[in-house]
Formats: C-alpha cells, sequence, structure tokens
C-alpha cells in the first residue's frame, strides 16, 4: 500500500477485509456452482439421468449463482464505497494541508497543476483503492482455495495449476517496472496540459488584446499532443502485457487440459473430476489475470498519489501544544502593540534576503504607513504578519509576546486584512461576507455593509445579499468589490488591521467612499497600511521606509520630510509616491 494510504485510510480498513471476505465467499459460491454443473453434465450425457434425477442439482447450481452474483454485487459495493471514502479524506487533507502552506507555497506552484492533482488526480484512485489493493489478496487467497478445493478431486491437476501460477506474477513485475515510469510521464504531462489550460483561461483579456490567442491555443494543442503520446505509450505497454498474459493463461489451461484428455482416454480419472478440474482452471487464473488489467489502471493512481504525498510532506507552520494553550491567554479583543525585532526572510533559492534585520515598532491604536520602492520588501512583511510565512530569523510580538508562541489559525483571529485586489468566490453577496464570521445575523451583515459604503449599491443589485457575484466577483466593479472586502473587514471587527493601500487605481469618487470607510474602520485598532499615496501617508501617525529589505527610516511624515532623508526623496519622485507599489 502508498504510503499515503497507509497515512490517510484506515477508515477504510476493514472495507477492504469486507471486500477480501465477499470475494472468498463468491469463490466458495462459484466452486458450489461448478461442482453442481460437473456433476449434472455428467449424469445428463453419460448416464443418461432423467430431469426429475437431476431435479436437485438444477436447483444447487441456480442457487449458487444466484448467491455468487448478489456476493459479487456486494463486492463491487463494498469497494466503491471504499474508493470514495478514501478519496474524500485524501481530498480533504490534501486541500486542508494547502491551506496551512499558505499562499507562499501556492505562488510557487502552478494553479492548474494543483487543481489537477486535488481533482483528476484523486479521481484516479478508484481503481487503485477499490481494485487493485484487494486484488492483491484475492489473487493469492483465491487461487489458493480453488486449489485446495481440487486436491481432493485431483491432486494432479491442483499441483499443475500451482505450478504454472508464478509465472503470471513474475509477468507482471517485469512489465511494471516497465510500465511505471510511463505512467509518470502520463501524469506529468496531464499536470502541464492543466497548467497550461488555466493559464489560458485566466489570461484570455491579456491574450485577445494583444491577438495572441490563436498562439496560446497552439501551445496548449502542443501540451495536448504530448499527454496524447504518454496516453498512447501506456496503452501500448497495456495492451502488449494484456496480449502476453492471455497468451501464458491460455497455454497454461491448455496444458491441463491435454493432461486432463489424456488420463481421460486412459481412464486416470472420472468424466465429472476431469470435467470439474477443467472448468475451475480458468477461475484459478482469473484473479491473476484481473491483478495484471488492475495493475496498469492502478499506475495512473500511483503516479498521482507520488505528487500528492509530495505536497503533503512539505512542512506546514505548526503550533505546540503549549502554543495553542498560550494562545488561549495572548489572544485579547484590544489593539496590539507590534514589535519587530531583527527580522530577517529569505526566499528559498534567493541569493538576497528580501528583508535583513528589520526592527520597528507599531504603536497600539495607531496607524503606521509602510512605504518604498517596488521590491523593497513591503509585501514580504504583510505576508508575515499574516502568518503566511515564518521569519528566518528574528521575532515578531504583540504586546511582548512572540506571535509565534500562538497557532497561525488564533493569530489570524486577531487580524483583518483589506488587500488591492480582494478575492471575491463564486457565491452570493451573503456567502463572501460570512467568511469573516460565519455566525453573523442579517442585522450584522447590513451593519457591516453600511460601515464600508457598500449598502446602497448592494441594495440595488437584483437580488439583496443573496445575489450570485459570480467568478472572483465578476457582476462588481473595482470599486465594489473593494467595499465588500472592507465590510468584511468589518464583520472580523479584528483588533489589528492590514491594508495594502486598498484605494490604488480606483477612480475618484471611489477612492473617496473608500477613505472615509477606511477612516471608520481604522478607530480603535492597530493599523498598518502599505502606502502608495500621499494622502495615505499623511494620514498616519507614524512612516516606516524600507529600502532593498531594509528599515531606511521612521518616523511622523512630517519630521521625516524635514529630515531630507529616503521618504523625502520618495516624495519629491512625484504628486504621489511614484513607483513606490507593492
Amino acid at each position: 500500500m502508498h504510503p499515503v494510504l497507509r497515512r490517510y485510510a484506515g477508515p477504510i480498513r476493514a472495507q477492504l477485509a469486507g471486500v477480501i471476505l465477499l470475494g472468498l465467499l463468491a469463490t466458495a459460491a462459484l466452486l458450489g456452482e461448478l461442482a453442481a454443473l460437473s456433476a449434472t453434465v455428467s449424469r445428463v450425457f453419460l448416464a443418461h439421468a432423467s430431469l426429475a434425477a437431476v431435479w436437485p442439482l438444477l436447483l444447487a447450481l441456480l442457487a449458487a449463482a444466484l448467491l455468487r452474483a448478489a456476493l459479487s454485487g456486494a463486492q463491487e459495493m463494498v469497494a466503491r464505497r471504499a474508493a470514495i471514502r478514501c478519496k474524500s479524506a485524501i481530498r480533504v487533507r490534501l486541500v486542508a494541508h494547502i491551506e496551512r502552506l499558505g499562499p507562499a507555497f501556492t505562488r510557487a506552484e502552478h494553479t492548474g497543476e494543483l487543481v489537477t492533482t486535488a481533482t483528476e488526480g484523486i479521481g484516479r484512485l478508484d481503481a487503485y483503492i477499490g481494485g487493485y489493493l484487494p486484488q492483491v489478496a484475492l489473487s493469492v487467497l483465491v487461487p489458493l482455495a480453488i486449489a485446495a478445493a481440487l486436491v481432493p478431486v485431483d491432486p494432479l491437476s491442483a499441483a499443475i495449476l500451482l505450478i504454472t501460477a508464478p509465472v503470471i506474477p513474475l509477468l507482471m513485475v517485469v512489465v511494471g517496472s516497465y510500465a511505471e515510469g510511463r505512467a509518470r510521464r502520463q501524469w506529468e504531462a496531464l499536470s502541464r496540459l492543466g497548467a497550461h489550460f488555466l493559464d489560458a483561461l485566466q489570461g484570455l483579456p491579456t491574450l485577445a488584446l494583444f491577438g495572441r490567442a490563436d498562439d496560446e491555443a497552439e501551445r496548449v494543442a502542443r501540451v495536448g499532443e504530448r499527454y496524447r503520446e504518454r496516453t498512447m505509450e501506456v496503452l501500448r505497454s497495456a495492451f502488449l502485457s494484456g496480449a502476453v498474459l492471455e497468451f501464458l493463461t491460455a497455454g497454461a489451461i491448455g496444458v491441463l487440459a491435454v493432461a486432463l484428455g489424456i488420463r481421460l482416454l486412459n481412464g486416470a480419472i472420472s468424466f465429472d473430476r476431469a470435467f470439474f478440474a477443467l472448468l475451475l482452471a480458468p477461475e484459478f487464473y482469473r484473479p491473476l489475470r484481473e491483478l495484471g488489467t488492475l495493475r496498469h489502471a492502478a499506475l495512473e493512481g500511483t503516479a498521482a498519489l507520488e505528487r500528492i504525498n509530495q505536497i503533503l510532506d512539505t512542512p506546514s507552520p505548526t503550533a505546540s501544544p503549549a502554543a495553542v494553550a498560550a494562545s488561549l491567554v495572548l489572544v485579547r479583543a484590544t489593539p496590539p502593540r507590534l514589535t519587530l525585532r531583527d527580522v530577517r526572510y529569505s526566499y528559498p533559492g534567493a541569493s538576497e534576503p528580501a528583508l535583513d534585520r528589520v526592527s520597528f515598532e507599531i504603536a497600539d491604536g495607531a496607524t503606521t504607513a509602510l512605504v518604498g520602492r517596488s521590491g523593497a520588501g513591503k509585501s514580504t512583511l504583510l505576508n508575515l504578519l499574516l502568518r503566511f510565512v515564518e521569519p528566518t530569523s528574528g521575532e515578531i510580538e504583540a504586546d511582548g509576546q512572540p506571535i509565534a508562541a500562538l497557532s497561525p489559525a488564533a493569530w489570524r483571529d486577531r487580524v483583518a486584512f483589506v488587500p488591492q485586489r480582494p478575492h471575491l468566490f463564486d457565491g452570493t453577496v451573503r456567502d463572501n461576507l460570512l467568511l469573516a464570521r460565519p455566525g453573523a445575523t442579517d442585522d450584522d451583515l447590513r451593519r457591516a455593509a453600511e460601515l464600508a459604503g457598500a449598502d446602497a449599491f448592494l441594495a440595488a443589485l437584483p437580488q439583496g445579499y443573496e445575489t450570485p457575484l459570480g467568478e472572483r466577483g465578476a457582476r462588481l466593479s473595482a470599486g465594489q468589490a473593494q467595499r465588500l472586502a472592507i465590510a468584511r473587514a468589518f464583520l472580523k471587527d479584528a483588533p489589528l488591521l492590514l491594508l495594502d493601500e486598498p484605494t490604488s487605481g480606483l477612480d475618484p469618487e471611489s477612492e473617496l467612499l473608500i477613505r472615509r470607510a477606511l477612516v471608520t474602520l481604522a478607530r480603535e485598532r492597530t493599523v498598518l497600511v502599505v502606502a502608495h499615496r500621499l494622502s495615505t501617508v499623511a494620514a498616519a501617525n507614524r512612516v516606516v521606509v524600507l529600502e532593498r529589505g531594509r528599515v531606511a527610516e521612521a518616523g511622523a511624515p512630517s519630521a521625516l520630510l524635514r529630515a531630507g532623508g529616503a521618504y523625502s526623496a520618495l516624495v519629491g519622485a512625484g504628486a504621489e509616491l511614484t513607483g513606490v507599489s507593492a
């Protein structure tokens, strides 16, 4: 069993055991069915028995056939339920782990590839979980059971079956090692196809604007062609191994049939025993043949499991039991005082740190503006404060206590964040607002919308708060989406507010409405705002200037202007903080 399944398939072990047990019971019913059939044929065609004489055998044959059909149906149903349950558990764990890894992980990955892994990849586990895993046990137990049943009837036939049986598993091992690499390459090609296709869909307006839609379609077609080639390679290996498997099975059955025919002519075995042994031969090899067939289907699931395992093994920020206990003490509703002490952070593979020995304080209940040119480290600092990433070294404290002592979830309960481009989900207005506080009442929603200046346009929507927004809030303008994001921040009512200049890029009227809402939102909260505009900086109590990941200077806006340093140079670059972006 794959390590991922050993880790997360605990609840289905009993169901897989049930699948194996049902398979063995179906085999027992099959033995009864074939015994009744061989006896019936022998009595009718050799002894010329009447219908009345074989009537009990016919009833036994019918009962055994119906029982085997019922057991086989139950086996299939239990196997499917086990596969569905296990896939659901893995998908939940995978998505939850990606959420714990946060944006720092997803930014380094192709979104389409992750979506393909969580959907198509997990979907391909059906054959592996519900088919291959129980079949591994049945391919051993069922032939042994058939051979054991055949020993009292004809020991020689049982010996022939047991001697020829190992050839098939040996073939599967040889072919499996050859096909496994091809299945992995097929999965990688499918993942790339999903990533390219999603990228093309998301960038469709840009492609259309520059007239490059046809070029992108050709690129997706080339990636799709590589996936087709990889798929055909897998199918060719599957067909080849299947043909060889059928040939070996037919050859083994032929050897047994010849041996039985010679002995039957010599009078060394009775017809009913020989016929019974011949009927059992295909059923003896059937589990091994099914295992070979399922092996190729399982290879696709195994390739997907390798990627799933890689994601699940990526370490995520965790909190010790002591940290969780400390969260109950440290989390308070009052605005916190934040202190950064020699904070350093380096992105994996980067030659220079994004933040280098950053130290400053954000006073409780005050507004601090963070400015600096593009690449200065402002977004990285926001990610640290949101606990999307953890400092390489140094400490971030809230009210004198390290925030690392809290679990990420407990810390984020204290934080509200309004980004430049808020993400709205494909749900209703109510759904998107309730993300901030699932238990909020209708009055809470209306109050938050009023404070954010969103009540007027929400009332004008066709279905009010029940209006579907579409993917990424397609039905709303940029200003309306920002006001909805601010309403979420009001609804959350967190004591620490982080802003990434939410008025950037808006028209003057929308900017004025949002600035008024932000002034109300900032009251009695500790606020850190990444500032792009002079008006934002002017409203701040303190300014921190970042240059190449370090604090160049910090202080009141007016004092920094008089000092003629880095902040003064930024302001002197234009009426707005030109080039100062996140």
